[in-house]
């Protein structure tokens, strides 16, 4: 097959060729934006799953159905030990923009006064962070430094603004686990009071699978503001769909087997049916596709993951973290992907060592996001088929 008419080849941040198996969680937030346009009362949202199991490319979709709407919107991505501050002022700043009315100079002070106030009133120029906007800033308004109180004035304000334009405005933030506990609590904070005054401003988070725990821990009424949505792999019919619609485009089409050979390699997962429909159609010599050239094209896809996916992962471990990890794929065996988790006790028996002296491996894991803890005493690993990689390759 032609390696320039490859539907597959993925681009940074793009949306795959065929967004399958969704259709679902896009129209249920047509709902929402359609609710919360008519200030009906609807809970922000939060996606939930895996990596490799689309959530930033359906956090992207969606952002796009908002701006469709005339909406305003900003995106952000969350990271380890940083304030939430700069990032969503940034995203505010840009969902302000979008709403593009001339009359935003208050509510743009507003922004700036937020994001200043992280370096604080005293600091060095050099400290200071110039938002890019070309207003003043307001004072007295989002700038107490607490960053709950900021940030519920700040979102008021927005959603004033969007209210008085008839529009709305959508907050996305892609990582949502590595926020802060103080920035948790700001947001769900200030999620609560912009629901309780009936503003149009909703927040759409993605993350890992125990992201409605961080919130809960941080506000016991996190559940009544969040609609929480898990992203899972696809369906046989559904993974099907995400390789044979973008070949028909290029009047290819995959044989049954081929496409039972496909399922059986990616498991289902969006992440991992890009990587090898691509491959499988660079090797493919002919349409249809078949099962043989599935076998052919597996070996350099699965090299492919192993560095690109699984291995940059790996790295980010310590030696003593990764033992850890080898650990835990010893522990749940050949069937690491159905078994789930494991418990914190098997694995330090597979090291031979006390529970207790391997919390700070653990917990390191945990905070570099390569594992994460659904329930007490049991962890699992947030990358799938991340213990066969281990087992093989590690």
């Amino acid at each position: 097959m032609d390696p320039v008419r490859n539907p597959y080849a993925p681009g940074a941040g793009q949306r795959p060729p065929e967004l399958a198996g969704r259709d679902e969680q896009l129209r249920a937030f047509d709902v929402v934006l359609e609710r919360v346009a008519r200030h009906r009362p609807e809970r922000s949202l939060v996606l939930t799953g895996l990596r490799g199991v689309g959530k930033t490319v359906l956090l992207n979709t969606m952002r796009g159905q908002a701006v469709r709407k005339g909406w305003g919107t900003g995106k952000l991505e969350a990271r380890p030990e940083q304030s939430l501050r700069r990032p969503l002022a940034g995203a505010l700043h840009q969902a302000v923009r979008e709403l593009g009315h001339q009359d935003a100079d208050h509510v743009l002070g507003v922004v700036r006064s937020f994001a200043e106030r992280q370096a604080g009133p005293d600091a060095r120029l050099r400290d200071r962070w110039s938002p890019g906007i070309d207003v003043p800033a307001v004072r007295g308004r989002a700038d107490s430094g607490d960053v709950e109180i900021d940030l519920v004035e700040l979102m008021n304000d927005v959603g004033g603004l969007a209210a008085d334009l008839g529009k709305g405005v959508a907050v996305f933030v892609d990582e949502m686990q590595d926020l802060g506990p103080d920035d948790v609590s700001a947001l769900c904070a200030a999620c609560h009071e912009v629901s309780q005054s009936g503003l149009p401003v909703i927040v759409v988070g993605a993350g890992l699978p125990h992201l409605p725990a961080v919130l809960s821990a941080s506000k016991s009424y996190s559940e009544r503001l969040f609609s929480y949505q898990r992203i899972d792999r696809l369906t046989r019919e559904e993974a099907d769909r995400a390789l044979t619609a973008p070949a028909a485009e290029e009047d290819a089409a995959y044989d049954d087997d081929a496409l039972a050979a496909m399922y059986a390699a990616t498991g289902g997962y969006p992440y991992f049916i890009q990587a090898y429909g691509k491959t499988v159609w660079d090797h493919a010599p002919r349409s249809p596709i078949t099962a043989g050239d599935v076998g052919v094209a597996a070996p350099e896809a699965e090299r492919e993951l192993a560095v690109g996916f699984f291995g940059s992962r790996y790295e980010r471990a310590t030696p003593g973290e990764r033992d850890y990890l080898r650990a835990m794929a010893d522990a749940a065996g050949p069937d690491a992907d159905a078994v789930g988790s494991v418990g914190t006790a098997e694995v330090a028996d597979v090291l031979g060592k006390k529970p207790q002296s391997l919390s700070p491996a653990r917990d390191s894991l945990l905070k570099k996001g390569l594992i994460y803890s659904g329930e007490r005493g049991r962890i699992a690993f947030t990358v799938p088929h991340f213990g066969r990689y281990l087992r093989q390759h590690a």
